[in-house]
């Protein structure tokens, strides 16, 4: 279908099928043929067509559509032209007021852009789209429909004014916003203001539907205001517990005045629900107003208008029992402690009062964990700040915190566990699955809970003690029932997560002997569970419990496990030692009673060094305990309980508990996942490595590491494949417990690779005969993992050495069978060349081999042959959709790309090597390197993340050590390299663009040494210098390629927010000195763009970019440049930022 003569009918009914049609081709013909419309120069005509004659909304929606996007085109349209449309616009909304909301929306979204990107145009000394304020007031004037569109496009132009495009540059869109928050916002601001007043002294004699709706409006409008980036911070909205509105200091006479706040609040209590949200918004945004704006009298005024108000709506509770304003009233209240401090709010004069309604506030709605439970998160966010600043309050006012946390922290957990046998009953949705906003509460919560911490203690062992007896007694039970013992299950995990969380709140807050001893109680009886769960295998598992043990045992170990425990609490072998104490020694004989050394240990522990001998027989072994600080308390009831008496004795237990669960729970993928992360944290540290590789736990893993003891290793048709991705956890940190006694025993490594070898063999035998595909697969698979996992671990030399002297040659060939065979299979492949990427990193430079061995070479052939057989055989797929084309290519290409740039940086391959004696395999891979490169559309190559991070450190150590072989490339080639060089130098990714820079300079660098040489050419260096000149011929005949480049440096370092402002200074100074006739072009640009009393001060800019640069590309010089070019920066933004400084936009040399 042609544009061309489209009839209005046509129109209207492709604009059905883009917007209502549920036929795929139907409408991608339809997006198809109205993208030609916006290109099309009669554009304009037939938006103003579809416009004035249109139907449908859907029409008229398509014209805003096609005006937005013609507006906001980098190459903009005449000034002119752009003030017809503008003028077209809003004389069509006020003569069509009852458009649809969504078409009014667009239209008034065009009018935003226009002014916005055009709010520096001068027209006959004018700044022609300033005075849109005058035609807004215009519309004030009219009917209400017309009031309502005037605040609509304030509103939206606030919003546009705020909104950053990232395709453009970033300075302009902040002196546009800063422009216009310094000539316009606080306007905008106090007619809002002042309008609302009017709305709600005096309403308008107007239906009840359309006052809402101005009202809403209205408030949408001073939200927008104080929303808007005052700083230029761009701060990310998710970061909601951190915001401060960096208010102007010029606002400061709209905060003082009382009557600001009061109007909201106001307007909350006199609107309906949805309205009264949006004013709680507002409120929100005068509640983190920062604090510097007021002095402190000030402030304190401030803040009891605000709580007066606090006081008002939690005496008033009606309004929020709608979800939304009840979430914002909880932002508004975790903001208060987020912008003041403990000891100004216990200085207001209702704060006993009003600690106490927010207070009962929050049991309520932890009582109702039903609803809204993701505003949970503010009132928590609220109770642990303010525990938090308890020690830091110097006022004699009460902060009555003691009162009321432990009352928090008691509704928390009785709401919980009360919300159990209603989740399971009746079928509801399980908070505990939510684990990351479980893991985040009870993280708030570890800090209340801390607050009176015995009463919390005394609690939490009571209902633990109860639920384990019930829970008991229905294992024990006759007639057990299923329903009860689950209810029971869900409770015991939700009293779990709370001792973990209690124990793990020991770092946060601080602590005393008695808190410790009552961690001791606390874990007692988690470690009790344990037991009881254990007893219960194989035949029942609850994955919840399971999962909070973990959760336990994790928090247990950073509070009392390894590294903290070392200054605190050690067992030592038995030795008579007596105390130091004065010049005296004392000797200290305990018989029996453990409480009674705790207690005077308590007395002694601030003095001297206690050592304890326990010489009674039925003591449980003759242990001499050291306690000279804190921790130990833990480790005395727990030896008391359980006979655990110190860090070796819970490393014990862990150990039991992970290999139970990887015995036992093999089809529980969350379960074995947590259980290898938890494994996988007790295995970094060295000092917990040498405990750890002592307990019989432990070598029973490293001696049988085999699907028979742990299914989850097994590849069984019932496990998916997703199941194998553990694996390399697994053995990452098997490996490392090897490590620690490995030394150079080659046998034992034999020995506990033997599982692997047995395995290699059988897919080696199942490759040999019939070949069962499915099976070889999945071994193949599970092999990968688990060798990417050790070679992880491995990072020294002689460990390495032992790895691939086991893997190659016999095994590494059955690899790269299963890349020949399986190309197309990404489950297949990723595991194996994630594996060869791993083999070839030389961490800790553990491939630096003997001098006399060639296993570097060797290690380099085998990964050429696997990136080129991979290459050759993923470009036959031919062209993919989008869909498939990262995970059946693009991934695969990313890995490759990783792989060869750890061998070209790895420094253990001389690649002169291969040239030397004819060996292809390092030519072949760099072409492989190429053909997939080529296979790559520009768009993709940063579209993913991956990829862009694989590829530009490869193209960096590609042209940093083998330049020969970039000159050797096809002209088209080397356009498409030097393009995505280009295009990555805007690359946010600060990877990215970074190696862009250093590939760039040492293109440059190499051409500039080239010419250098010619000019002094001598009959030794001719055939030296024939690749230079291929470049040197190449860019002779594509100048614009470097000019361009020098373009977007010089665009960066003077318009935009350059974060790698030394990178990009290197390239540079080659391109100045290779394009100097270009570069004094883009200087004479820029200088005769700005007024005259400017011109001088640029030039001297430019002037002290070169002083003392020579001609040259040594280090010393460069360093001269790179210090001129920061000082060049700093004064060329200043000498824009100033007064009479033509717009930047307009000197924007990419374009």
């Amino acid at each position: 279908m042609a544009l061309r003569g489209q009839s209005l009918a046509e129109l209207e009914v492709l604009c059905n099928h883009l917007y209502e049609g549920t036929d795929l081709a139907q409408r991608m013909q339809a997006e198809k043929v109205l993208l030609e419309l916006i290109n099309s120069p009669e554009c304009l005509s037939q938006c103003q067509l579809l416009l004035e004659q249109g139907t449908t909304s859907y029409a008229q929606l398509l014209a805003a559509t096609c005006l937005s996007k013609l507006v906001s085109r980098a190459s903009p349209l005449p000034v002119e032209q752009r003030i017809d449309i503008r003028n077209y616009i809003l004389n069509y909304v006020a003569s069509q007021p009852k458009l649809a909301p969504f078409v009014m929306q667009a239209l008034v979204q065009v009018i935003a852009k226009i002014t916005k990107l055009g709010w520096f145009e001068v027209l006959k000394d004018q700044l022609i789209f300033r005075d849109i304020t005058a035609d807004v007031k215009k519309f004030l004037q009219g009917t209400v429909d017309h009031y309502i569109i005037g605040v609509m496009i304030l509103s939206e132009l606030t919003q546009e004014m705020n909104l950053v495009d990232y395709s453009r540059p970033s300075a302009k869109h902040r002196k546009i916003a800063t422009s216009f928050r310094d000539t316009s916002l606080k306007d905008i601001l106090m007619l809002a203001c002042s309008l609302l007043k009017e709305l709600l002294a005096k309403p308008l004699t107007i239906q009840d539907r359309q006052q809402e709706s101005l009202a809403m409006h209205l408030l949408k409008l001073v939200l927008n205001c104080l929303n808007f980036d005052f700083i230029g911070n761009s701060a990310d909205e998710s970061a909601d517990d951190l915001c401060t509105v960096q208010i102007p200091t010029n606002w400061r006479t709209i905060f003082l005045e009382p009557g600001t706040l009061d109007l909201f609040f106001d307007l909350y209590h006199s609107l309906p629900p949805m309205l009264s949200q949006l004013a709680l918004s507002c409120l929100v945004q005068f509640a983190s107003t920062r604090r510097s704006l007021f002095s402190n009298p000030e402030r304190a005024k401030y803040l009891g208008n605000l709580i007066k108000g606090v006081k008002q709506i939690l005496e008033n509770p009606q309004g929020l029992s709608d979800p939304g304003t009840y979430h914002e009233f909880c932002r508004f209240l975790a903001r208060l402690k987020t912008n003041y401090q403990l000891g100004e709010l216990v200085m207001v004069k209702d704060y006993p009062e009003v600690i106490r309604l927010i207070a009962n506030f929050t049991i309520t709605s932890l009582q109702h964990w039903e609803f809204a439970p993701n505003s949970v998160h503010y009132l928590l966010t609220l109770w642990q700040r303010m525990v938090a600043s308890v020690p830091f309050v110097k006022t004699a006012e009460p902060h009555l915190l003691d009162t009321y946390a432990p009352e928090i922290t008691k509704a928390y957990i009785t709401s919980r566990l009360d919300c159990v046998p209603v989740v399971i009953r009746d079928g509801l949705e399980d908070p505990l699955d939510d684990t990351a906003t479980v893991f985040q509460q009870l993280e708030q919560l570890c800090t209340v809970s801390r607050c009176e911490y015995e009463k919390t203690c005394t609690l939490l062992v009571q209902l633990f003690d109860q639920n384990a007896q019930n829970y008991q007694k229905l294992l024990h039970s006759s007639s057990r029932n299923p329903l009860e013992i689950t209810v029971q299950e869900g409770r015991l995990a939700w009293l779990v997560y709370f001792v973990g969380t209690f124990v793990g709140g020991r770092l946060t807050y601080t602590s005393t002997d008695e808190h410790d001893a009552m961690d001791g109680e606390l874990s007692c009886r988690v470690f009790q569970l344990i037991s009881l769960m254990d007893a219960q295998l194989p035949q029942s598992s609850n994955e919840k419990v399971e999962l909070a043990i973990l959760w336990f045992l994790d928090q247990f170990r950073k509070t009392y496990v390894g590294d903290q425990l070392q200054h605190t609490s050690k067992v030592l072998q038995e030795s008579q030692v007596g105390i130091g104490f004065s010049g005296a020694w004392i000797y200290l004989v305990l018989m029996k009673n453990f409480n009674i050394c705790c207690k005077i240990l308590f007395l002694l522990r601030q003095h001297v060094a206690v050592k304890l001998y326990m010489q009674d027989k039925n003591v449980t072994s003759r242990t001499w305990l050291v306690l000279s600080g804190t921790t130990g308390m833990v480790y005395a009831r727990m030896s008391e309980v359980l006979g655990i008496t110190d860090d070796n004795h819970v490393l014990e237990t862990f150990m039991t508990k992970i290999v139970t669960n990887l015995k036992y729970r093999g089809r529980c993928e969350s379960v074995i996942l947590r259980t290898l992360q938890f494994l996988n944290d007790l295995s970094v540290g060295y000092s917990l490595l040498k405990k750890l590789v002592k307990i019989e736990a432990v070598k029973f893993m490293l001696q049988n590491h085999t699907s028979k003891h742990f299914p989850f290793l097994g590849i069984s048709d019932n496990y998916s494949l997703s199941d194998l991705r553990c694996r390399t956890m697994f053995y990452t940190a098997l490996t490392r417990l090897l490590m620690v006694d490995l030394g150079e025993d080659e046998d034992e490594f034999e020995n506990f690779m033997l599982p692997l070898t047995v395995s290699f063999e059988s897919v080696t035998q199942i490759f040999n005969s019939s070949f069962e595909q499915e099976e070889a697969k999945r071994m193949l698979i599970g092999l990968a993992r688990d060798l990417r996992g050790i070679a992880f671990a491995l990072n020294t030399k002689t460990s390495y050495t032992m790895l691939f002297d086991w893997i190659y040659p016999a095994y590494i060939s059955v690899l790269q069978r299963a890349i020949e065979l399986w190309y197309q299979e990404p489950a297949c492949t990723t595991p194996i060349l994630k594996l060869m990427a791993e083999f070839m990193q030389n961490r800790s430079q553990r491939l630096n081999f003997d001098v006399s061995s060639p296993n570097g070479i060797l290690l380099f052939r085998e990964a050429s042959k696997m990136i080129c057989t991979y290459g050759n055989q993923i470009l036959s797929l031919g062209t993919l959709s989008k869909d498939q084309v990262y995970p059946l290519k693009l991934k695969g290409i990313s890995i490759c790309y990783s792989a060869l740039k750890s061998a070209l940086c790895g420094n253990y391959v001389s690649f002169g090597v291969f040239k030397l004696y004819g060996d292809n395999h390092f030519d072949n891979v760099l072409q492989a390197f190429v053909k997939m490169l080529l296979s790559v559309s520009h768009s993709d190559l940063l579209q993913y993340r991956k990829l862009s991070q694989s590829y530009y450190p490869l193209l960096e150590c590609v042209t940093q050590d083998h330049m020969s072989f970039i000159t050797s490339l096809e002209p088209r080639v080397l356009i498409y390299i030097l393009t995505s060089i280009s295009e990555g130098l805007t690359a946010i990714d600060t990877i990215v663009s970074s190696s862009c820079c250093a590939s760039l300079d040492y293109i440059v660098t190499y051409l500039f040494k080239h010419i250098a040489k010619e000019g002094k050419k001598t009959l030794r260096c001719r055939e030296i210098s024939q690749d230079g000149q291929r470049l040197f011929n190449f860019m002779q005949q594509n100048p614009e390629v470097l000019q361009q480049m020098m373009s977007i440096l010089m665009n960066t370092i003077i318009f935009e927010d350059c974060r790698n402002q030394w990178s990009v200074s290197r390239p540079l100074l080659g391109l100045i000195l290779l394009n100097e006739k270009y570069f004094s072009e883009l200087r004479a640009t820029l200088i005769n763009s700005q007024p005259d009393s400017k011109r001088e001060v640029l030039d001297q800019c430019f002037r002290n970019l070169m002083e003392g640069v020579e001609q040259n590309l040594l280090v010393k010089n460069r360093d001269r440049f790179t210090q001129n070019m920061s000082v060049f920066r700093r004064d060329m933004a200043e000498a824009l930022r100033s007064e009479g400084a033509s717009d930047p936009g307009s000197l924007d040399m990419m374009s």
